[in-house]
């Protein structure tokens, strides 16, 4: 199946089921130096998330920075790509529930590549991304425990900015959002959070956002994103936008 999204002067195109999808979802690129390329990889996850529906919303937050030239892959083999190098942000928005992970190859390759100076974004249930490879949790700094309670019933919270002078977290503040307020995240790597929210359930705070170095790269994690609405937010959308740019070493814009 193919479609293409036309959204104002931001179009992409995702290829069909199977397949590898390239999609530059910018017009053009900035100045020589002032862009970078984000490669978004999505295709199989929790069957209550739909990442048919939500990796374009995502792709289209991202693009809206017109310097981030953005391709979304539906297959997580190709984290195992030589090509992935040539990308300076990759995406994960994937979890591999009830198939195996990419494997050994997919997994020393971005471990190289992030390592290598490259920017890693995960989003939402990318905390899970990999379950059988306890060295993700390096990688992502917090990972998905199921022997923790999930997250807090579906609804409305606040995020709450602990790091307004990050980078990341440029031109956002306090805001609502819908979406699942995980509660699920273990690992001992350090990390600097960014924002947090207060569960309903336990009256305790957890990060919504959180950043670490790994090698010469720089890795932003985010909880946020279970559903299209959850992407409505405005400042989801700058967070994981100025996430990219960041990522890619390059100033977030105003």
């Amino acid at each position: 199946m193919r479609y293409v999204i036309h959204l104002g002067i931001v179009c992409f195109l995702l290829a069909g089921c199977g397949a590898k999808q390239k999609t530059d979802v910018a017009e053009g690129k900035a100045a020589k130096g002032q862009s970078a390329k984000v490669l978004i990889v999505t295709g199989v996850d929790y069957p209550g998330h739909k990442w048919k529906l939500t990796a374009p919303v995502l792709a289209e937050a991202i693009a809206a920075d017109k310097r981030l030239e953005v391709t979304v892959t539906e297959e997580p083999n190709d984290l195992a790509s030589d090509e992935l190098g040539d990308y300076d942000v990759i995406v994960l928005h994937f979890m591999d529930w009830e198939v195996p992970d990419p494997g050994p190859a997919a997994r020393a390759n971005l471990k190289r590549v992030v390592a290598s100076g490259k920017g890693l974004v995960l989003v939402h249930f990318a905390c899970g991304a990999f379950q059988e490879w306890p060295e993700f949790v390096e990688l992502a700094g917090r990972v998905w425990d199921p022997k923790l309670r999930g997250h807090d019933p579906h609804g409305k919270f606040t995020v709450k900015i602990t790091d307004a002078q990050h980078p990341v977290m440029k031109g956002i503040s306090e805001f609502e959002t819908v979406d699942e307020l995980y509660t699920c995240l273990a690992g001992e790597t350090p990390i600097k959070v960014l924002a947090t929210a207060r569960s309903r359930v336990d009256g305790k705070d957890y990060p919504m956002a959180f950043v670490l170095d790994y090698g010469k790269g720089r890795v932003m994690h985010s909880v946020l994103g279970h559903d299209v609405q959850a992407f409505a937010s405005l400042g989801v959308k700058r967070l994981f936008r100025n996430a990219c740019a960041w990522g890619a070493g390059l100033a977030p814009l105003e």
